[in-house]
């Protein structure tokens, strides 16, 4: 006797890159990264919700917007006449701003039960900021380069430290964290 596959079965197999799997798993796979997409926009949703909210509290008007860079979601709040009213939320050096960026990931979390790297941005400052530091970066670079000792950057948050590593090391030259808490700051040397 001959054993026959029933061909629901044998209809049910799908081809997911180099492996046969069946179609419940296929929808597993097809399901997570639709899951990926929509934790995205979630979490920048549950993040402009709560951000409403504290702008409602403060009695402040500011128009929102998210964006989604490849895994990272981004969140703009600009005035809604292009003043100055928001700066307040921005602080004398950022540290406003880094506060609320981590009270709306904390919100995030509390929703979700996932952390997140959502960057919340004020009428541009960080912009701006990029800007600051590009150059900031350029002249230790050139310093470094020209008198070959290590120059030592003013303290500045990790994510500044992230992106100032990331010019320096385009430049093709080394840097490194170093110091504690608020103290810690970039090192860039020309080795």
């Amino acid at each position: 006797m001959t054993e026959t596959t029933n061909p629901t079965e044998a209809e049910q197999i799908v081809e997911e890159g180099n492996e046969t799997v069946a179609p419940e798993e296929a929808r597993v796979v097809e399901s997570q990264q639709h899951d990926d997409a929509e934790d995205s926009a979630d979490e920048g949703d549950i993040a402009a919700d709560y951000l409403e909210e504290l702008l409602d509290i403060v009695d402040l008007d500011g128009d929102l917007e998210i964006e989604i860079r490849g895994e990272r979601t981004f969140i703009s709040i600009q005035a809604e006449d292009g003043g100055e009213e928001l700066q307040d939320l921005v602080g004398a050096e950022g540290e406003v701003l880094d506060a609320l960026q981590e009270l709306a990931r904390l919100a995030v979390l509390t929703a979700t039960g996932n952390r997140t790297r959502l960057v919340l941005d004020i009428n541009g400052h960080r912009a701006k900021r990029n800007e600051e530091l590009k150059e900031l970066a350029d002249s230790a670079i050139a310093e470094a380069k020209e008198q070959g000792e290590e120059v030592h950057l003013e303290p500045m948050s990790a994510f500044e430290r992230k992106i100032v590593h990331d010019f320096v090391a385009d430049a093709g030259l080394v840097s490194e964290s170093e110091g504690e808490g608020k103290r810690r700051h970039v090192v860039v040397s020309a080795r």
